[in-house]
């Protein structure tokens, strides 16, 4: 087993890493956001990486989904948590409690979110995006480091970078949501695809625009309450891993097992060697 971490706004590094290292990877999907830093925490490999780059560098459009995926499975990472800042869609989430989303809704439209294509299908099931009993253990560590702690939800995954409108974020609401963001459901949808347990940590650090205290979603708000989340993520995610046995199963060791369509001779090999990493023992004779 070994944890991958993907921090968002505010968490560019994970100080809590021993014996950290900088490993730097090139993929078939081009270079991930920045270096990887590997490294143990109690005791568990764990492989950390700021989806904005050093710097905050990289729009959420501009982010190498698929190349930061790859380079985790590359690395060995069975088990994903993706970290990131959120806005509020519901009175009862305040700014500065900690969510835990169980399913997406995507409203991208500039992003590729899957590794498949070029003469390569393949359709993974995605009813349930997140794995019940990492998110369980997430919860139940924001509650050790007492978080005030929303279990469940739907995340909205919208383009930006600009904030919604009224009309959407009201649009939002109408249909149920919980949160707004802009990048957990390319990594949750890609981690499927690599065969790893996801989770999801969302850091809510405003009310969006719908809320009647929000004029509009002032970016020095966002980021002095970010800063104070980033703490307690990094709390959680320590005290997780700190109870997390090195047994613990990831429960889509095997998505792929039924996913891939496409008549194996029809496969270019140039598409079997990008893919290799992810669909190789699936290639394989029997």
């Amino acid at each position: 087993m070994r944890i991958g971490v993907i921090g968002g706004s505010g968490l560019y590094h994970l100080e809590e890493l021993e014996g950290a290292e900088e490993t730097r990877l090139e993929t078939p999907f081009g270079s991930p956001s920045s270096a990887y830093v590997t490294g143990e925490v109690c005791g568990i490999p764990v492989a950390f990486l700021p989806r904005h780059g050093v710097g905050h560098v990289l729009m959420p459009t501009e982010i190498p989904f698929r190349a930061n995926i790859w380079g985790l499975k590359k690395l060995g990472v069975t088990h994903l948590i993706s970290v990131g800042a959120v806005g509020s869609l519901k009175e009862e989430i305040a700014p500065g409690h900690m969510v835990f989303p169980d399913q997406f809704i995507d409203m991208t439209r500039h992003r590729t979110s899957t590794f498949f294509g070029n003469g390569m299908v393949g359709h993974v099931q995605f009813g349930d995006p997140v794995c019940e009993k990492l998110s369980s253990r997430l919860v139940e560590a924001a509650k050790k480091v007492g978080a005030t702690v929303h279990s469940g939800g739907t995340y909205i995954c919208m383009e930006g970078p600009a904030f919604s409108s009224r009309a959407e974020s009201e649009l939002y609401r109408s249909w149920g949501a919980s949160v707004i963001g802009m990048t957990h459901a390319q990594e949750a949808k890609l981690a499927r695809e690599a065969e790893m347990a996801f989770a999801s940590v969302a850091l809510a650090t405003d009310y969006d625009c719908w809320h009647d205290s929000e004029d509009e979603v002032s970016v020095e708000d966002v980021i002095k309450v970010m800063h104070e989340n980033v703490e307690t993520a990094r709390k959680i995610l320590v005290e997780t891993l700190r109870n997390l046995p090195s047994d613990f199963p990831n429960s889509q060791e095997n998505a792929l097992q039924f996913a891939l369509i496409t008549d194996r001779s029809k496969i270019t090999d140039g598409t079997k060697k990008d893919l290799e990493l992810l669909i190789g023992r699936y290639l394989e004779p029997n």
